[in-house]
This record gives C-alpha cells, sequence and structure tokens, in this order.
C-alpha cells in the first residue's frame, strides 16, 4: 500500500479535495476545471478529482491542461470504454481511478484492477485507485454505510497494493472502521468544515489510518 497520496498536502487531499461534480450523473456542479486550474496556479499538491458525469471522456482533456492529479470516473458510465478512457487519462498526464457507488457490487471493477501479488494482469491498462463510495453520490452531509467495508476488505485483499479511497460520511466516529477494513485513501468534506478545530479532525484521520496501516 501506498502511504504517500493520503498525506501530499492535508487540506487539499484531506479537506479540500476537488470533487469535480458535473451536471450528468448528479445534477449540482461543485468544481470544474477552471477552479483546479486556478489552484494549480498555488500549490504543487495532489489534485484529485472525482467525476460524477455520464461522459467522462469529455472532460479528460480539460481536466488535464488545468492541471488535474487524479481522475477517477464511475464504472457505472463506463463499461464498454474504460480502457479506452484509462489509456486517455495518463496520457494527459493524470492518474486514474474507477469509482462505484453502493448499489454497485464491488466485482465490477475487477477487470479494470491489475494484480500486482501474482503478476497476473487483469487489466492491460489497470487503473491505479480504487473510489468506494460510503454514501448515494450527490450530496454531502450523508451517513456513513458501514455496510460498505466488505467492498473495501474484499479489494484489499484481492489487491494489496492497490490505493482504496473511501468518500461519505468519514470523520472521527467512522475513520477507524474504514481505515481497519483497508482504506488508505480518506475523503471528508462536514466533519472537517464543520469542526470547530479543522486540523485535529484532520490530525485524527491521519492518525487511524497510519495506525491501521502499520499494524498490516
Amino acid at each position: 500500500m501506498k502511504t504517500s497520496y493520503l498525506y501530499l498536502c492535508k487540506y487539499f487531499i484531506l479537506s479540500l479535495l476537488p470533487v469535480c461534480k458535473f451536471r450528468h450523473f448528479v445534477p449540482n456542479l461543485t468544481i470544474g476545471a477552471p477552479v483546479i486550474q486556478s489552484l494549480r496556479k498555488h500549490t504543487k499538491a495532489y489534485l484529485d478529482c472525482h467525476l460524477m458525469v455520464t461522459n467522462p471522456s469529455d472532460y479528460v482533456e480539460p481536466m488535464g491542461k488545468a492541471g488535474a492529479s487524479g481522475f477517477t470516473f464511475h464504472v457505472e458510465v463506463a463499461r464498454d470504454n474504460w480502457q479506452e478512457l484509462i489509456q486517455s487519462i495518463k496520457s494527459k498526464g493524470m492518474r486514474p481511478g474507477v469509482s462505484l457507488r453502493p448499489g454497485t457490487p464491488v466485482e465490477e471493477v475487477f477487470p479494470l484492477c491489475l494484480k500486482k501479488e501474482i503478476l497476473q494482469v487483469e487489466a492491460e491498462n489497470p487503473v491505479e485507485l480504487v473510489l468506494v463510495m460510503t454514501v448515494e453520490p450527490g450530496f454531502g452531509g450523508q451517513k456513513f454505510m458501514p455496510e460498505m467495508m466488505d467492498k473495501v476488505r474484499t479489494l484489499r485483499k484481492k489487491y494489496p497494493s492497490l490505493d482504496i479511497e473511501v468518500d461519505g460520511g468519514l470523520g472521527p466516529s467512522t475513520i477507524d472502521v474504514a481505515a481497519s477494513a483497508g482504506a488508505n485513501c480518506i475523503v471528508a468534506g462536514s466533519s472537517i468544515f464543520g469542526a470547530a478545530d479543522p486540523g485535529e479532525v484532520i490530525s485524527v484521520l491521519r492518525k487511524s489510518v497510519e495506525g491501521s496501516q502499520s499494524k498490516n
């Protein structure tokens, strides 16, 4: 497991993660390429972009030009063209990731992953991150769905070196179950921005993941 991905920049990775929600997969627009471009002028941090859209290929070039570091698309809308999409993402200098919503079986992302530990290629051009949604995508402030941790455990067992990200309802009261399940990349919004001391919440999240990784 990589540990650097989580800690490159505590505010851009853990609290100000640029989640790009365009008006397709979900109705609301949060942060787009112009904002990524503006952020890039002021930081070298890893800017991780999760696109909840029905047509992710349309956004690869603008996000790449804007300076995005990672580009995560939903498996539900890329079942027929994920190979070309991953290649396009990599060609623009971004790290490809795939996400699945709560109702999608974890097995749907297996063909997109590389089984490195036995040198078995399941995907000729694999993703480098899998994002497990722990709430229904689209709106902040939802309750964490602990039953999604079965997906995280399955992925961690099958792909020990894979970056596994979780998004939705993560905070001090839920981080331990996510970290112990094998998640090493954490998306947190409401729990940080709504805290009296955001830095303390970030520290709690970081320590939980570090502690779980040290045991493995």
